[in-house]
């Protein structure tokens, strides 16, 4: 089957997914469920959209190879108009916890493409470089304000296996009963040095070690995602 058939169960999985907000005596049924926010999902099976999009996230050519792409965004515009139905004034995004809380279900909406599709047999490449250009992805998928485009998945079947990169320790991802920050240098210490052997055994003369890698991403921000989440109306007044 093309990996475009699979889209509606996968992005029904998304859909039915937990989320942040809910009664606490909401029943199992997705019905019951009293939900403040759907991060939706925008599907591009157009060559030409994937193509801007690749480009619109730095020339990414694995988002116009392949077959389906999937925006994941907040949406506070439809919650918006159930509480404008309701006869009161959303203000949820114009905080910094609105803001936190939309981001995490988006989260969980992206993990959930993923199992899903990769249950399918599909392989899945998750895009964050949408941000890059956040008005660019709000002019092409035409989206109305309160809405923010996060992330994104390519969909389709893995052309070749790639190998298991090396990750860091478990120890460093989980903290038993407290935070443990004393097993954390020696974690980094060790993975930059594994790191820096994996890309020797594949030939990848390019890459970075673990500090350097984040030193790059982490050491540096963008006004742009700030401007344009506030032309939104993402403010974060309180």
């Amino acid at each position: 089957m093309r990996p475009s058939a699979y889209c509606r169960r996968i992005t029904a999985a998304a859909a039915i997914r937990p989320t942040q907000y809910r009664r606490k005596y909401s029943k199992l049924s997705s019905s019951a469920h009293i939900v403040l926010r759907h991060p939706p999902t925008v599907k591009r099976r157009n060559a030409d959209s994937r193509a801007r999009i690749a480009e619109i996230a730095g020339g990414q050519p694995w988002i116009a190879k392949a077959p389906v792409f999937i925006a994941v965004v907040v949406d506070l515009y439809k919650t918006g108009l159930g509480v404008e139905k309701a006869g009161a004034e959303q203000v949820f995004q114009r905080t910094l916890e609105g803001v936190l809380a939309a981001v995490s279900d988006a989260g969980i909406a992206m993990a959930t493409l993923m199992a899903a599709a990769r249950a399918f047999g599909l392989g899945i490449v998750p895009i964050g470089g949408i941000r890059r250009d956040p008005q660019a992805m709000i002019d092409l998928l035409e989206l109305p304000p309160n809405t923010f485009p996060v992330d994104g998945v390519v969909l389709g079947y893995v052309a070749e296996e790639s190998s298991q990169k090396p990750r860091m320790t478990i120890e460093s991802f989980r903290h038993d009963e407290k935070y443990h920050p004393e097993t954390l240098q020696p974690a980094i210490d060790a993975y930059d040095r594994t790191l820096q052997e994996y890309w020797q055994e594949i030939g990848r003369t390019d890459g970075f070690s673990w500090s350097a890698n984040m030193a790059q991403h982490y050491s540096t921000f963008s006004r742009l995602i700030k401007s344009v989440a506030q032309k939104q109306g993402f403010t974060i007044e309180v």
